[in-house]
């Protein structure tokens, strides 16, 4: 397992829920949503990056039940290429992320349309905390590398 903090990144439409983790990279905790705004968002995401000293950038890339593309797919990639111009990032996939961060939330009996904010920053926990556990279990980094 390699040490160092990463950042978990669930890109939406209109919102990106960001998590970090330790430097043992064993617990995911949420940090922040940021609002999709042109290139705001990548200025901020990159700010959380520094600020964490994170070594990499764990992006979800929603993959539909039966293993295609979907239209949020390609905005992931795209996304992610903007990151990868000045942080590393593995693409991993996030297949019913935001699903469990909706579920867990109806569990804690929180209303999830005003927990929306919320529900992004726990799908990105959710996302970056599979992968870390992947990495322990497997010994090989997650997902693929973005050139």
């Amino acid at each position: 397992m390699r040490t160092g903090r990463r950042i978990g990144v669930d890109v939406g439409r209109a919102r990106i829920g960001i998590a970090v983790c330790d430097r043992d990279g064993l617990l995911a905790t949420p940090v922040e949503t940021v609002q999709r705004d042109d290139d705001r968002d990548l200025v901020r995401i990159l700010a959380i990056a520094g600020e964490y000293e994170a070594l990499e950038a764990v992006v979800g890339l929603p993959i539909s039940l039966s293993g295609g593309d979907t239209p949020s797919t390609q905005d992931a990639r795209e996304f992610a290429a903007r990151i990868a111009e000045h942080l590393p990032v593995r693409l991993v996939d996030e297949r019913l992320s935001t699903v469990s961060a909706q579920r867990g939330m109806q569990q804690a009996g929180r209303n999830t349309k005003k927990s929306r904010a919320v529900i992004d920053q726990a799908a990105a926990v959710i996302i970056l905390q599979h992968a870390l556990d992947r990495e322990r279990a497997g010994g090989t980094p997650p997902g693929i590398a973005l050139p």
